[in-house]
Parts: structure tokens; sequence; C-alpha cells
């Protein structure tokens, strides 16, 4: 990827940008951990500006533990802990390139319902040649704008464990 202009990186450097940027690389890295301690067992996240979720069925104790294995492997280099396979980021320049993808294959259609119709095997190429673009890019994107495998003095102060019905939920605080 190319490198960042100034103001880019200005903006990168913003205290709430970076700060969701570190939490989001913490929450990949933890349940990268997490994974690999139990793989198959279904767990998301979701992170913002005072900390992140981690859903799934875990206990506090476990999960405190992976954060402080996630936090030494991250500041020990392995940074490519903070980008996940299965981040938004990626789903969402998916489907960004996807629908674009699409639209384009149908600039030009006629206004019958079947010049529509012809299009379709056009769209449906041309979509799936855009994911095959996005799926590389999504990652790049999260390695450089939105996750951060550099902590700084972020530190977790606080896991506080929810559920509501069978979802069983725990909203990890940070600080720094």
């Amino acid at each position: 990827m190319h490198q960042l202009t100034k103001a880019q990186s200005n903006i990168l450097e913003y205290a709430p940008v970076s700060r969701i940027r570190r939490n989001h690389g913490l929450e990949h890295a933890t349940l990268h951990v997490l994974a690999e301690r139990r793989p198959g067992r279904p767990l998301a996240g979701h992170s913002d500006l005072n900390g992140f979720w981690i859903i799934g069925d875990l206990a506090a104790e476990e999960l405190a533990s992976a954060i402080q294995e996630a936090r030494a492997r991250l500041g020990n280099g392995e940074a490519k802990l903070a980008v996940h396979p299965n981040c938004g980021t990626n789903f969402a320049t998916s489907g960004v390139f996807a629908g674009v993808a699409a639209s384009l294959a149908m600039l030009g259609a006629g206004k019958r319902g079947r010049d529509y119709v012809d299009r379709l095997p056009l769209a449906i190429v041309m979509a799936t040649l855009a994911l095959i673009i996005a799926q590389p890019l999504g990652l790049l994107l999260q390695e450089h704008i939105t996750t951060s495998g550099e902590l700084g003095g972020l530190r977790v102060v606080e896991i506080v464990p929810r559920q509501q019905g069978k979802l069983k939920a725990q909203r990890v605080i940070t600080e720094g």
C-alpha cells in the first residue's frame, strides 16, 4: 500500500482515532489468542473509543488471560495479530467493491426487466472479480488504517460480563 500522506497520518494519530485503532488491534489479537486456545469456538468482537466487546461464551478470567497474552505478543512485535480475516473492515470493503462492480455492469441496460436479466451474468462476474480484489485490500486497510498493533499506553481497566437472554458478552473497558 502507498505511503500515507501527512494529513492521513495526522488523522490516524488524532487521539480518539488512535484509541479506537488500538482497541480494535487488541480486540483482534485477543480473538486470535482465544481461537488458538479453543479452535472452532464461535466468538465475535466490536471495538469503540472506550474499549471493546467480546461476544461469546467464555469466562472473564479466560478473557483476561487471553488479553494479557495478546498484549504481550503485540508488544513483542507480533503486529499481524491486530489483523483478523473476519473483520468488518473486510466485509465492508468487499460489499462496496461488489456493489459498485455490479452497478457498473448494469450501466446502459435498457428499461425493460429483460435487459437487466440479460446483464446479470456480467454483474455476477464483475462482482466476483471485485470480491477477489477486495479480499487483500480489506486486510491492508486493517493493517494501515482501522487497527494498530502498537498499543502504547493502552491498558484494560475493567472486564464487565453481560448477558442478554442466551447471548453472553464481555465488555472490556480500556484507557490510555
